[in-house]
C-alpha cells in the first residue's frame, strides 16, 4: 500500500489535531501516513500523488488561509484532475461554506472527492469529529 499524504495549515491547532486524526485512521487500515503542513510541500509534488488530503481551518469571512493555502490550492487545482482528494478542517463561525466552496473548486477542476464534503468540527474537534477524520483515514487508505 502506497504513503498517504495528508497536508494540513492550521493556526490553533485545531486542524492539526484532525490532520494527526486522519494519518491515524490511515495507519489504522494498514496504510502509511506522511502528515505535513502546507509550506513543505509545492502544488506540483502534491499533484504527483494520485491520493492525497488537505486541511485548513475557515479564515475571514469563511475562505481558505490567503497567504499559504489559497495560492497552493489555486495552482494544485490546475493540476489535480484525477485525483482522489480528501478535505477537512476547523471553523469557529459561519456554517461551513468555506469547505464546500474548496470541494467545488476541487471537483470543477476534476478532482473526486472521497468522504462527501469534507470533514469539518466548529472549534476544537470532538470525539464525533476525531471519529470521522479517522474514518476518513481508512478511506483513503483504501482508496
Amino acid at each position: 500500500m502506497s504513503k498517504v499524504k495528508v497536508i494540513f495549515w492550521s493556526g490553533s491547532g485545531n486542524t492539526q489535531a484532525m490532520a494527526d486524526a486522519v494519518a491515524n485512521g490511515i495507519t489504522g487500515a494498514g496504510g502509511e501516513a506522511e502528515v505535513a503542513s502546507f509550506s513543505s510541500i509545492s502544488p506540483a509534488d502534491a499533484a504527483s500523488e494520485s491520493v492525497i488530503a488537505f486541511g485548513c481551518p475557515a479564515m475571514g469571512a469563511e475562505v481558505l488561509e490567503e497567504s499559504i493555502v489559497e495560492p497552493f490550492m489555486a495552482d494544485y487545482e490546475t493540476k489535480c484532475s484525477g485525483k482522489k482528494v480528501a478535505l477537512f478542517g476547523s471553523y469557529g463561525w459561519g456554517d461551513g461554506q468555506w469547505m464546500r466552496d474548496w470541494q467545488d473548486r476541487l471537483v470543477a477542476a476534476g478532482a473526486s472527492i472521497i468522504g462527501g464534503e469534507g470533514v469539518i468540527a466548529n472549534n476544537a474537534p470532538d470525539d464525533d469529529a476525531i471519529s470521522q477524520c479517522e474514518e476518513l483515514g481508512r478511506m483513503l487508505a483504501q482508496a
